[in-house]
């Protein structure tokens, strides 16, 4: 059995009124999710706010203002033959600046949705259940 430790944020804006929540479509599962990565694969040391902001902006272009942490996620996936429990780590941020059209490879689509869409264009259960959590914090935070 591994452990994982990842972290990454859900990053909102409001425009025109309205609420939008960025997502992202992962190349290789193409499942809809939260952007993250595991704290500390590309900085040493690096601290789990440091890492959500960073992977935001790597797989969405994206850049974030980290507003409040969220509670954590953990879930079990199993990866060639070994059991895996990933702890996600996710921020609620809000959106600064950037060009959605720059992502890395990582991310095969980025789209800004508006809230009442993001449950239903999730994938996996636990970015559905956070993103349940979050939602309730965006009205105090705009």
């Amino acid at each position: 059995m591994k452990f994982e430790f990842s972290a990454g944020g859900i990053i909102f804006k409001k425009t025109g009124g309205k609420i939008k929540v960025l997502v992202a479509q992962h190349s290789q599962h193409h499942g809809w999710v939260f952007p993250k990565g595991l704290i500390g694969d590309h900085v040493k040391n690096e601290s789990k706010e440091q890492t959500a902001l960073r992977e935001v902006k790597e797989e969405t272009g994206a850049e974030g203002e980290i507003i409040k942490p969220l509670e954590p996620v953990e879930y079990w996936y199993v990866f060639e033959g070994e059991k895996i429990k990933k702890t996600v780590y996710y921020f609620l941020m809000r959106y600064i600046q950037g060009d959605i059209g720059k992502h890395d490879f990582e991310m095969e689509k980025v789209e800004w949705l508006p809230e009442e869409k993001v449950k239903e264009r999730l994938t996996y259960p636990s970015d559905k259940k956070i993103w349940l959590r979050a939602q309730k914090m965006i009205p105090s935070s705009v």
